[in-house]
């Protein structure tokens, strides 16, 4: 199961809700890609850590990166698109800074607010969007493909009785 949206949109929490419900190794990207010091991991390495986590028979891995997220739905079954608005998902960042205080998560997340991160997010649905739209057709058309839009409807997704989730095979 791969999750994936804007930043803010909500993916860390429904990763972290869904795994514990369907009993799913979970993988937050950020936490491989970056480390205590937003060093970035060189692409090859980043590469090879998905391509061995996908090679599992159950996961769930939450994260964007589209430069690799053909490696995540060419494995997957399911894919959840979190496509909220742009000022949701600037709400939730700042709802995340004020919560946590910055920093590293316990989850292995890190927390960094700045002006780049606040543009991408204004601009996801216009820029990336389209792109992430592309590369599901390319290499997810098998994938059961799970669009929310709104945090209500994330909710209710995660109140789904487990037999109308497609995760649970």
């Amino acid at each position: 199961m791969v999750i994936i949206g804007c930043g803010g949109s909500g993916k860390t929490h429904l990763a972290n809700q869904l795994a514990d419900l369907l009993g799913l190794p979970l993988t937050h990207l950020d936490a491989i890609y970056y480390d205590s010091d937003w060093n970035p991991l060189p692409a090859e390495e980043f590469q090879a850590i998905q391509e061995r986590l996908v090679a599992g028979p159950r996961w769930l891995i939450e994260g964007n990166y589209a430069g690799t997220l053909p490696i995540r739905l060419a494995a997957a079954d399911t894919v959840v698109f979190l496509d909220l608005p742009a000022i949701t998902c600037i709400t939730g960042v700042l709802q995340r800074r004020w919560r946590y205080r910055g920093g590293q998560h316990r989850d292995g997340v890190y927390d960094r607010i700045t002006w780049g991160f606040l543009r991408y997010i204004w601009s996801y649905r216009a820029q990336l969007r389209p792109r992430v739209r592309e590369l599901i057709a390319e290499h997810g058309d098998h994938v059961e493909l799970i669009t929310l839009t709104s945090r209500r409807q994330a909710t209710r997704y995660l109140s789904l009785p487990r037999s109308q989730s497609p995760a649970t095979s």
